[in-house]
């Protein structure tokens, strides 16, 4: 039978849905963030609960899988006790001029308006390892950061 007399259904032309991308790496996550991990696993399964939409039942099931697989993945991970910057410190720095204080958290707590940047992140990374006093590259330029103080964070 000829293509053009074939009867298309209406599924063909929906979007694929796809799982919501987990990053890369290892999950490191703070006390809090292990909380906040939680309390999303737990808003999603009571979003199920009496959802009767095929459509949102797909979608809430997707976001429960996700959240579940976090849980069970998270690491929690205490900052370094040596005073270096690591996942879990709170660092002042100067980077272009500016002070700026950042904490250093895993992927799913991050907020970067809120000054919470994900230990993946490449302002994150280029600090790693560097203690109160040191300079690190970033951006291209050599000796960009500025790390005025470290402190396990709050």
């Amino acid at each position: 039978m000829s293509v053009a007399f074939r009867r298309e259904s209406d599924d063909e032309h929906l979007e694929p849905t796809f799982e919501i991308p987990i990053p890369p790496g290892p999950n490191l996550v703070t006390a809090r963030g292990a909380a906040l991990i939680a309390a999303r696993l737990a808003e999603a399964q009571a979003a199920l609960e009496g959802v009767s939409d095929e459509a949102a039942l797909k979608k809430l099931r997707r976001t429960l899988r996700y959240w579940s697989t976090r849980q069970a993945t998270a690491e929690v991970t205490a900052p370094p006790a040596d005073g270096s910057v690591g996942f879990g410190s709170t660092v002042r720095f100067a980077l272009n001029g500016k002070e700026r204080t950042i904490t250093i958290v895993g992927d799913d707590e991050a907020d970067p308006a809120s000054g919470l940047i994900a230990w993946s992140a490449p302002l994150a990374r280029a600090m790693m390892g560097t203690e109160a006093g040191d300079v690190a590259d970033f951006g291209g330029r050599a000796e960009a950061i500025e790390v005025l103080a470290v402190s396990p964070a709050a």
